[in-house]
């Protein structure tokens, strides 16, 4: 898993939605475009991914209550490992913030990809 993540800028594409349709996983950007994992089958993993604009606006409920600095790392890496746990983001928010739980198995990366922060995340 170490290897596929510090590859994951060659297993990510961006495009419209529709480009990327044959993806294994997407996430929707607030501007219409999408960001597709293309990566290799992992047996026994699951991946997830979220992606944001790394200058968009932190809304200011948001920042009040989860700080602005490194916001969006924070939010990609909390976004994708609530897909993982099949946990709604606002139940996830009252148990760990955008905090990573402890003893998780999961396993992650976020990284810039052009005007983007992008977190790739698996888990067993």
């Amino acid at each position: 898993m170490p290897a596929l993540l510090g590859a994951a800028e060659r297993h990510l594409r961006v495009g419209t939605p529709d480009e990327l349709r044959y993806a294994v996983t997407r996430s929707h950007l607030d501007d219409g475009r999408c960001v597709g994992w293309y990566g290799p089958a992992a047996p026994g993993w699951r991946v997830a991914i979220d992606a944001e604009r790394a200058t968009a606006e932190v809304p200011p409920a948001l920042a009040a209550r989860f700080g602005p600095a490194d916001f969006w790392a924070r939010w990609t890496r909390a976004e994708s490992l609530c897909k993982l746990a099949e946990v709604p983001v606002a139940a996830w928010w009252r148990r760990h913030g955008l905090a990573v739980p402890p003893h998780t198995r999961a396993v992650w990366r976020t990284l810039r990809l052009a005007d983007l922060v992008v977190t790739v995340a698996f888990a067993p």
